[in-house]
């Protein structure tokens, strides 16, 4: 679990007279949770419809009902607080598709071992659980904001940029309030740590005051790795070895196949729009640097004016108002249309559905000379969608790409299913309200 969950819960310790950061505190507690979500999810809703319908044997349908929305409850909460623990990481947006994941899942369930069940009871405990959630982080977040001290040394010094934490400087040893709860940052590795530091900051780890050192910290309230070196320090080893990394290969394959039978149709659709809208073949084909360095053809919607062969890797770059951007062009960038051709990618082991975006040819081969570890991003396949797509939004100099690259290994360093989720909640919150789509 990240480092940004501890701090949640740390920081939330009530102090004496705060009402509302004991009342935070209290709504935070996991059995707070799920007592409420049990209370209004499951017990009120089973025992106001209780003996309305039975199984043919006499065991009540209700019961069967109960039970798995007691199921789905459990596994939709542990879906909730994996998602939630990353950075960046909307909680409220998170409740709703984690629910349905856990109660769809308990239905197919139920009706592959062809299980009696209420599907009134189903809806009302999923619409009382997802409402309960939503209430509570509601209230949660207006209750609390995280505050942190830290020591300005070293790396703690940029964790001021920060804004979803209230900082609070500490300069000396003695100016830090002995009992007190408040988490400390400090830069560990800091030379410039006195020994007065070194035994302070014992004392009080001893004592139970949480002590978190700077640079992961910012790692993980950022959801960026900073470029310095690579090393065992920084991604204990430099390769994806992880079970998940073949299954979601296998994953991949079957959900492109489904989407290409279900898009079909859309994008027959978009393609007859863009060879009306202008001149030129619907589909763009461009040399891209992919998995394992290795270069392949990616397929998307041309959302551009053709251009005149020859340009430097400048025109390379799409400018976020680039007047080569045609009307429809315009409106399937916006809504990511323009990337269903690469469902082809998928399917031919090119591409995954998330992973760092593959570059132009051109653009990488110029990326690498100029940032220090670029090709390292391409250990992973590339994706239709990223890290850094629903962090950062679009790119357009190597200052850019660097911050890029600093989100594109943070996802390397935490590959996992939650991180692969996390990144299709965000897409899917782009792809509606058109916010960070380039």
């Amino acid at each position: 679990m990240f480092i940004q969950r501890s701090v949640a819960g740390l920081d939330t310790l009530p102090e004496r007279g705060n009402v509302r950061q004991s009342a935070a505190t209290f709504l935070s507690r996991i059995r707070t949770q799920l007592l409420g979500g049990v209370l209004l999810g499951i017990l009120v809703p089973g025992f106001s419809i209780t003996g309305l319908s039975t199984l043919p044997t006499g065991v009540p349908v209700v019961d069967n009902s109960m039970v798995g929305a007691f199921c789905a409850l459990l596994v939709g909460f542990m879906m909730f607080r994996k998602v939630t623990a990353l950075p960046g990481a909307s909680a409220i947006l998170s409740v709703i598709p984690a629910f349905v994941m856990s109660y769809g899942l308990i239905i197919v369930l139920f009706f592959l071992l062809r299980l009696e069940y209420s599907r009134f009871l189903f809806l009302v405990s999923f619409g009382s659980v997802a409402a309960w959630f939503m209430v509570l982080l509601v209230a949660v977040s207006r209750l609390q904001r995280p505050t942190m001290a830290y020591v300005p040394l070293g790396a703690a010094l940029g964790l001021r940029r920060i804004p979803s934490v209230r900082w609070i400087e500490v300069t000396a040893p003695e100016k830090i309030v002995p009992g007190h709860s408040m988490p400390l940052v400090v830069d560990l590795n800091s030379s410039e740590l006195s020994e007065a530091w070194e035994r302070t900051l014992a004392d009080e780890a001893l004592a139970g005051r949480p002590i978190f050192n700077a640079k992961p910290l910012s790692e993980s309230l950022s959801g960026r790795v900073q470029i310095e070196h690579l090393s065992e320090n920084t991604f204990g080893h430099l390769a994806i070895d992880t079970i998940y990394a073949p299954a979601k290969r296998y994953i991949d394959v079957i959900f492109a196949a489904f989407a290409l039978v279900f898009f079909l149709p859309l994008m027959l659709l978009v393609a007859a729009a863009i060879r009306i809208d202008s001149r030129g073949p619907a589909i763009f084909r461009q040399v891209r640097m992919g998995h394992g360095g290795r270069t392949f053809t990616v397929y998307k919607f041309r959302s551009m004016r053709l251009q005149p062969e020859g340009r430097d890797k400048q025109g390379d770059m799409t400018l976020s108002d680039d007047h080569r951007i045609t009307r429809v062009g315009r409106f399937i960038r916006m809504t990511r249309l323009d990337e269903l051709p690469q469902i082809v990618n998928i399917l031919r082991g090119e591409m995954s559905w998330i992973g760092p975006r593959p570059e132009a040819l051109r653009l990488s081969e110029w990326y690498e000379a100029e940032i220090p570890f670029y090709k390292y991003r391409h250990i992973v396949r590339p994706g239709i969608t990223g890290w850094a797509q629903v962090k950062q939004g679009h790119v357009v100099d190597v200052d850019d790409v660097k911050e890029k690259l600093e989100y594109d290994l943070y996802y390397i360093k935490h590959f996992s299913v939650w991180m692969d989720l996390l990144i299709a909640l965000k897409t899917v919150q782009v792809m509606v309200t058109g916010h960070g789509a380039k």
